[in-house]
This record gives C-alpha cells, sequence and structure tokens, in this order.
C-alpha cells in the first residue's frame, strides 16, 4: 500500500479505495503480456478523449488512417470502431469461464490447435473485409444484391466469419488456460470483431448504407450484424453474467417467433437478413445506448480514473470519516456519504459496492451493527449515487439522449430527489443507531478534520465540473476541464500524476470502460428488436388500456416493470429498456415526459436493492458475511422511503424543480419532513425514545399526508405529527403496549 500519512494528517482510514476491483475472471497478465494489454487499453481511452474533443490525428501526427474516413471519424463509423475496440479488448482480457481456480491450468493441446485452425477463417474474413475496402476506395460501385459482390460477401467473408465468430465462442468454453496467457481462441474472437467493424465501415460509407431493412441490402451487413450480435452478447456474458443475455436472448427469440404469438404480442414475420441489416444501425446497436457509452459515458469513465490514478477518492472517505465518524453509528453515516460521492462517478451499484465497501462494513461492524445491516447500509448508499447529479452514473445521459432533454435540466431536476434519498437513508441509519445505543469512532480513530479541511481543493475536479455545466459548456467540454482539473489537483497532493501516472489513468479508464460498453450495446439489440417490431407501440397501448386512464394504476405497473426489467440487469441496460418499452405509455397518459423517464429510471436504479434479485445487496452481502436474501430485505427497508419519492414528483412536479421557487421550497421542505416521519415509523423512533405501535402508524399516515404534496395533505400532515409528538411526549406509551380486548359482558 502507498503511504497516505501525509494525505489524511491522523490514523489512516481509507486506504485502497481507489483501486479497481477484480474480477473473478479477469486474467492477471505480467511480463509483455500485461505491457501490451496496457498500451492497447491506454489507445483505446485516449482514442475517444481525442476524438471528443475534435482533435484530428493526421494532423497531429501526419499519419492517415488507412480505410477510414477523415479523422474525427462519422458518427456511425465512430460507434463502430468504439464497440469494436471494446470488444477485442474485452476478449483479451476477461476469459469464458466466470472464475479463474487458484491452481496452474495446463492447456489442452487439442483446443489449441483447434483455436488454430479457426484463426484461419477468421484472418480470411479480415483480409476479405479490407479487400472491399481497397475495391471501394479505388471507386469500384458496389451493389449487395449483384452476384459479383453477393458471392465474395458470403464466401469469402461471410461463412468464415461465422465459423469463427461461433467456433470460437464455443471452443472457448471448453478450453481453459492459465490466468496470465492469451488464449488462441480469444484472439480469433478479437479478429472477428476486427472483421466487423472493417466491413460496417466500409459498405456503410456507400450508397449500401440506406438500403439496410429492405432486400436490396447486401447480406455481408446481415451475416457481420449475426456476428457481431453473438461477439456482444458473449463479452456481455462474461463481464455481467447471464440475466441481461437471457433478457436479450428472449427479444431476439420473439423477432423470429412473433407472428406466432397471441394477442398483443402479435407482429408481423420478420427475415432474419431484413431484421439483421437493420439491428446493427442507429435502430438498434449503433442507437442511443452505443451514443451515450461513446460519449459521455466513457468520458466520464477517464473523469474517473484520473480521480483514482491522483487517489482523490481516499480522500472523499477520509474527509467523511472527520466530518462523521464521531456520531453515533459514524462509519454508517460515512458509508453514505462516501458511497455516494464515489458511486455518482463509478456509476454501477455493485462495483462501488466492491470499491467502498470493503472499508466501510467492517467498520460499521465494529460500531454495533449488525452484518446484514451492516451490508445494507452501503447496499442503499452506492444504490444512491446513481441518481446523485451532477453525473447520476450513466443512465441521465441516456436519458438526455432519447428524450432530447438538455442534460443539465435533467441533472437539476435530480437535486430535490436525491436528497430525499439521502435523507431517508440518512435518517433510517440514525434512528437504527439510536435504538441500538452505538457509539461513534474515538477522536484517536480518526483523521484530523481541521487538517483534512485544508485539502478541500480535492473537491475542485467536481466543482469545476458543475460550473462548467451550469456555465453552458457542452458535457464533452465540462468533463475533459475537470478532467484536466484533477491531474493539475494531483500536483498538490503526494501523488502527482506526470506523464506516467496519466497514461496509467488512461489504462484504468479502457478496462473500466469494457463493461459498460457491452452492456449498453446488449441493450441496444433489445431497444432493436422493441423498436423493429413494434411491440413497445403496442405494450404501450396495453398499459393505456390496463390503467383505464387512472395514471396511478399506470405508474404501478411501470414501477413494477421497471423493478423486474432492473433485476439482475446494470441500471444502463435495464433504464434503456424500460425507457423503451414503459416509458412511451406514461407519455400517452398525459405524463410529461421528463416525470415519466425519471419515474422508470428512478425504479431501474432502486432494483439495485429490491428482493429477490438485488445485485447490490449481494454484492455487500459478499463483504458483511451475511445471508444475502437477509441483506437484501434489509437494505429495501433502509431504503423504503425511496419507493415513494418518484410518487412524490408525479403528484409534485415542483419536487423536479417545475414551479416557482416558493412552491419548489414548499415542496422540499414538506417532502424531508415527511420523509423523516416516515422513517421514524418504520424504525419505532421518535423524538428521543422507542415507539407504540399506533405511535409508528399515526407517523407513518402523517409521512404518506405530507408526502402527497398537496396543501390540505400537509397541514393534515403536520396535524398528525404534532398530535402524534403531544401523545408521545405527555403520555409515554410503552413501546410494547397491546390493544386491551375485553369480554362481551
Amino acid at each position: 500500500m502507498t503511504d497516505t500519512s501525509a494525505q489524511t494528517a491522523g490514523p489512516v482510514i481509507a486506504e485502497g479505495v481507489d483501486e479497481e476491483p477484480v474480477e473473478a475472471n479477469r486474467r492477471l497478465f505480467v511480463g509483455w503480456r500485461l505491457t501490451l494489454m496496457a498500451g492497447l487499453a491506454t489507445l483505446y481511452a485516449a482514442f475517444h478523449m481525442a476524438a471528443l474533443n475534435g482533435l484530428s490525428i493526421s494532423e497531429w501526427t501526419g499519419v492517415t488512417v488507412p480505410f477510414l474516413p477523415t479523422f474525427p471519424l462519422e458518427t456511425w463509423n465512430f460507434r463502430i470502431v468504439h464497440v469494436a475496440g471494446a470488444l477485442f479488448l474485452g476478449f483479451l482480457l476477461f476469459s469464458a469461464h466466470l472464475k479463474f481456480t487458484d491452481e496452474d491450468v495446463k492447456e489442452t493441446p487439442l483446443w489449441t490447435y483447434a483455436g488454430y485452425a479457426l484463426l484461419i477463417p477468421a484472418l480470411l474474413a479480415c483480409a476479405s473485409a479490407l479487400n472491399f475496402a481497397s475495391r471501394i476506395s479505388a471507386g469500384e460501385m458496389w451493389n449487395g444484391i449483384a452476384p459479383e459482390f453477393r458471392t465474395p460477401e458470403i464466401y469469402w467473408f461471410g461463412i468464415p466469419l461465422l465459423i469463427a465468430t461461433f467456433g470460437s465462442i464455443l471452443l472457448g468454453w471448453l478450453h481453459k488456460s492459465p490466468r496470465a496467457k492469451y488464449t488462441v481462441p480469444d484472439i480469433v474472437l478479437g479478429i472477428c470483431a476486427i472483421a466487423v467493424a472493417a466491413y460496417l465501415i466500409t459498405i456503410y460509407g456507400t450508397l449500401m448504407r440506406n438500403s439496410t431493412g429492405t432486400p436490396f441490402a447486401p447480406i455481408g451487413i446481415s451475416i457481420a450484424a449475426v456476428a457481431g450480435t453473438a461477439l456482444i452478447m458473449e463479452l456481455t456474458r462474461r463481464v455481467t453474467g447471464l440475466a441481461l443475455i437471457v433478457i436479450a436472448g428472449i427479444f431476439l427469440v420473439y423477432v423470429f417467433v412473433g407472428h406466432l404469438m397471441p394477442g398483443f404480442l402479435n407482429s408481423p414475420k420478420i427475415d432474419w437478413a431484413r431484421f439483421f441489416s437493420q439491428v446493427y444501425t442507429d435502430a438498434g446497436i449503433l442507437g442511443p445506448t452505443t451514443a451515450v457509452s461513446s460519449t459521455y459515458i466513457i468520458l466520464f469513465i477517464i473523469f474517473a480514473a484520473f480521480l483514482q490514478a491522483s487517489k482523490v477518492g481516499d480522500y472523499f472517505v477520509n474527509f467523511a470519516f472527520a466530518a462523521a465518524g464521531r456520531s453515533r453509528g459514524g462509519p454508517a453515516k460515512v458509508a453514505i456519504f462516501a458511497s455516494g460521492l464515489m458511486g455518482m462517478i463509478n456509476g454501477t451499484s455493485a462495483g462501488n459496492v466492491v470499491a467502498t465497501g470493503s472499508l466501510t462494513i467492517p467498520l460499521m461492524k465494529k460500531v454495533g451493527y449488525h452484518k446484514k445491516t451492516a451490508g445494507a447500509v452501503e447496499a442503499a448508499a452506492s444504490t444512491g449515487g446513481q441518481i446523485m447529479p451532477p453525473i447520476m452514473g450513466a443512465g441521465a445521459f441516456i436519458m438526455a439522449e432519447i428524450t432530447g432533454i438538455p442534460y443539465t435540466e435533467i441533472a437539476v431536476a435530480a437535486i430535490i430527489p436525491a436528497v430525499l434519498y439521502f435523507v431517508s437513508v440518512y435518517f433510517m441509519v440514525d434512528f437504527e443507531a439510536a435504538k441500538l445505543g452505538m457509539r461513534g469512532m474515538r477522536e484517536d480513530e480518526l483523521p484530523k478534520f481541521n487538517k483534512m479541511i485544508r485539502q478541500v481543493y480535492l473537491f475542485l475536479p467536481i466543482i469545476i465540473l458543475i460550473y462548467a455545466l451550469f456555465a453552458g459548456y457542452s458535457v464533452i467540454r465540462a468533463g475533459t476541464l475537470a478532467t484536466m482539473a484533477a491531474a493539475v489537483v494531483s500536483w498538490l497532493t503526494p501523488f502527482r500524476m506526470g506523464p506516467r501516472s496519466i497514461l496509467k489513468a488512461f489504462e484504468l479508464a479502457g478496462i473500466m470502460s469494457i463493461q459498460i460498453i457491452a452492456v449498453c450495446a446488449c441493450a441496444g439489440i433489445i431497444v432493436g428488436v422493441i423498436s423493429l417490431t413494434g411491440v413497445g407501440a403496442r405494450f404501450s397501448s396495453l398499459l393505456l388500456g390496463i390503467a383505464e386512464n387512472s395514471q396511478l394504476l399506470a405508474l404501478f405497473f411501470a414501477m413494477c416493470i421497471s423493478i423486474l426489467l432492473g433485476m439482475g440487469m446494470p441500471t444502463t441496460a435495464a433504464y434503456a429498456v424500460a425507457a423503451s418499452v414503459v416509458a412511451p405509455g406514461l407519455v400517452q397518459l398525459g405524463i410529461p415526459q421528463l416525470t415519466a423517464h425519471f419515474f422508470v429510471f428512478y425504479f431501474a436504479v432502486l432494483s439495485a436493492i429490491t428482493p429477490p434479485v438485488a445485485l447490490a445487496s449481494y454484492a455487500a452481502a459478499g463483504i458483511s458475511g451475511a445471508n444475502p436474501m437477509e441483506t437484501s430485505v434489509a437494505s429495501f427497508k433502509i431504503g423504503i422511503a425511496a419507493f415513494i419519492v418518484p410518487f412524490m414528483f408525479f403528484y409534485n412536479g415542483a419536487i423536479l424543480m417545475d414551479g416557482t421557487w416558493l412552491e419548489i421550497i414548499r415542496a422540499g421542505g414538506t417532502a424531508v419532513f415527511g420523509v423523516y416521519l416516515l422513517s421514524s415509523g418504520v424504525q419505532g423512533w421518535f423524538m428521543g425514545g422507542r415507539t407504540a405501535w399506533f405511535i409508528r402508524a399515526a407517523l407513518l399516515l402523517a409521512a404518506l399526508c405530507m408526502i402527497a404534496g398537496g396543501l390540505v395533505t400537509d397541514l393534515i400532515g403536520v396535524g398528525l405529527a404534532v398530535a402524534t409528538y403531544l401523545v408521545q411526549k405527555t403520555f409515554k406509551p410503552s413501546p410494547d403496549a397491546q390493544i386491551r380486548v375485553a369480554g362481551a359482558d
């Protein structure tokens, strides 16, 4: 571990928070393999930073990139390269087996030789794609249905590509290898990804681009899309597991059996070639999800990587300990602040639990929290980071892309909902600590606050980001400025970023981006199916029919569907699918677009702590040693108020900053008070003491009145709260009080 004493100026609490967790199936290279992988990841991330800021590689170096349009790339080509690069890196870095064993595995010679055999068709497909590019660049007019073009597309490009792709996927499942070595099947899959990208870039540069989704589209586009879809799904399986793959597989099967389905699920019969020629366009894989991952998401991943390289994350956590560690249940309150802040930046609930929970969960257990509660607090706090402005993980960028609403407007609208979420979690934690009589941490166990405050300049990158966003700069420019600020600020710390550290940050960003890019591309497959089959529009009609013009009932169904979609899926994919299936129906019911999308986004985020499949809670349980299901139930209880918040901004638009300042302040203030009452009722702690069951019931009723947002309901809620307080203080009912039931006589 590196020495952070100069930075903390006190006992070292947070150390290694900025270290990226290593997945069970990630390869750990050494020697030249490590150098090569680091170089490729660095180049990939730096390429995006240059491209997003309009920097021309050819102008910089005088080197013309062969077979590609003038740099910066045309939009579709940029997204194709974006996905292909992630596929190439991902297959080299992540094993097909989801967990490595500790013992040194010897390669099976038979599977190795089979891998070399598959290398031949992969190279043939790649060479054919480059040959097509050379012929087209020489002025040859490409006609996708003419035999002289169709034949080589099928036999020299398509069939070899499919053999290499599906053969290597199967071989990857059978082939085991040492953790520190590349495998031939994975190299073949990387070459196949390059072949798909080279062909699609070539053909989309001709008039054939306009033929996608028609019988006139070149057969090579459909074949390349089949291979590309298989590659995306295989990499997604390696980095996220089976949940998203199963859902994407169901949607793909539906394309070809939809004409046999009854009712609203019935769809027109679609030819496989027509479908796949359309799905690898901006109607599917290259659509909104990939558009966001290739711009905003990877930019903020680079920003997060620069913060990690400069050890700012350690400072964030140490600052939180210095500020809140002394209060009762201090480590839990630290987890709320630190995990929320880190979760906002890294954009993944389960990943953030692993990063910060390894520190906060043991400390929560140390001061008296039950292991399931410790895990639940960390899971709830990390999940809340997804809705914390200004970054809000990745989902907010997709929302801006889908709705056309400016990102700054979305970030402003998220302020009060985020405050309500974290306030509710804080109250739940505080009341739990009060009931159990917990202590805070001793002063000698904590960093010195007066020393930590002198380093508050480490918050400058985030402050600059917020200022730039609201000063009118584009998200790209604001993110770039914040990234540069992180490097500059590091010079005021013991972890100064020089050329080596900057390259390391780009390397880290390239590796961190693989998972989210794969998820976004896989979500694009689902979105493509929804849009191309028309099932989304029919589902919206069904939603209208079920709700019978009742917006509340429609919202309840939307909540259930959003949570269901999010179970086992990353937030980004869950929201992207829900936004395609559910949100249009809500808008048709007359619900404002921002409210509808925020509603499904909020519940897609909360699915990470919703039983029975709660990924963030399961990750926390793995650290705390508690039962996963018990932890998920406890995290659901801690975040219970958050499940009411979306209904709050439906009934009261001022919660989303829609109204006058007076309306916004009143809505925010009454909502916070309502959340306080709700937490008191759930935890059974009110005004410094435990409460009887009827006091808890009255608090819950008062909370619901305050949350409703109307003037009359607010007054009723205040009245109930005052009455409850007087009963609590005057009569002091026993927390164990029972209802006395007398006989008939």
